[in-house]
């Protein structure tokens, strides 16, 4: 029985991220040969909706509004319901985000819906699909099944495989105007302060290099960061390289930090707490770096080297700038 699948476009720093078409193919199985559609909220968004028909979106609902700039659960909320309201979808799918951690339950709250979250596959066709998600920081994983009406799901970016272009497509386009009353703007964030983050988002990369309190300090992260300038990698970190001060909280990776699953996941001088490992341990691809040959991350490497970061860390550079000079 074919459906209709609403997907929640995650815009960052006005960019459309990579999880907004994991959702898009997602969504495309769920409907099962029914409606797709993308809602876009935000300030001068527009032309994130230009080609999203040819990914398979039926339509595109537009809500542009300097309300929007910035998320606010009310603010979302007045919109989002103006979108749902107009394509009544039977599912719902939100980015496992900052805002899609919060917003999911506002609005499984407000339309009476079932939820489930941080998905990371999908099982069954039709009626009969089935949400896989982990559980026990990553330890093993469950399968959710909503009996009955609306499912909300937040995706966890980089473990669905993103919609193709070449649906062929027109895509139908709808700008919504939505008026918002002071109710709806109970909270309003004024001005984001923040530290000017460079380079890859962790969350979507698909190499990371992270290092432990094996850097010894804040210059220890220069030879990863060498390394991740050769492979476009992201450049990660424990929590105790964090609390050592050796690097910004906004590249902790953990049960504490951020959850990711790159396709890479290069770890130096990272000894392997189960809270990190609880933010990596899907990572495709495991290679740890550390002196210590017991170090608990081996157990849960693909490849493991025994020796001090700082001579092997460099090394690896320079045979990857020889691997990827010859293609």
């Amino acid at each position: 029985m074919s459906k209709k699948v609403l997907v929640l476009a995650d815009v960052r720093r006005q960019k459309l991220r990579n999880v907004t078409l994991e959702m898009i193919g997602a969504a495309t199985v769920i409907a099962a040969g029914g409606e797709v559609g993308v809602a876009i909220l935000g300030k001068d968004v527009k032309t994130f909706a230009d080609g999203l028909g040819d990914f398979g979106v039926d339509v595109t609902y537009v809500v542009d509004s300097p309300e929007l700039e910035h998320y606010s659960p009310s603010a979302y909320r007045k919109a989002f319901l103006e979108i749902v309201r107009d394509f009544e979808p039977s599912a719902v799918l939100m980015a496992h985000s900052a805002i899609g951690k919060d917003f999911a339950p506002v609005m499984a709250a407000r339309l009476g819906a079932g939820q489930v979250s941080d998905i990371v596959g999908i099982e069954g066709e039709g009626d009969d699909l089935h949400f896989v998600r982990p559980i026990y920081a990553g330890k093993a994983y469950t399968t959710v099944r909503i009996k009955q009406g609306t499912t909300i799901a937040t995706v966890r970016p980089n473990n669905l495989p993103p919609a193709e272009s070449g649906a062929g497509k027109a895509g139908a386009l709808k700008e919504m105007t939505v008026s918002f009353e002071q109710p709806d703007l109970a909270t309003m964030v004024k001005e984001i302060v923040a530290k000017a983050s460079t380079g890859v988002d962790l969350t979507e990369a698909k190499v990371i290099v992270s290092g432990g309190r094996g850097v010894k300090d804040a210059s220890g992260f220069d030879p990863l960061k060498a390394l991740a300038d050769v492979l476009g990698a992201a450049v990660g970190a424990s929590r105790g390289a964090c609390d050592a001060g050796y690097c910004d909280y906004s590249l902790q990776i953990g049960q504490t930090g951020k959850v990711v699953t790159p396709d890479l996941y290069i770890a130096c001088g990272i000894s392997g707490a189960i809270q990190h490992l609880a933010g990596m341990s899907n990572s495709k691809v495991i290679v740890a770096v550390n002196k210590d040959p017991e170090a608990p991350i081996f157990q849960v490497a693909d490849y493991g080297i025994v020796g001090d970061l700082f001579e092997v860390v460099p090394m690896l550079t320079e045979e990857f700038k020889k691997v990827l000079a010859d293609r």
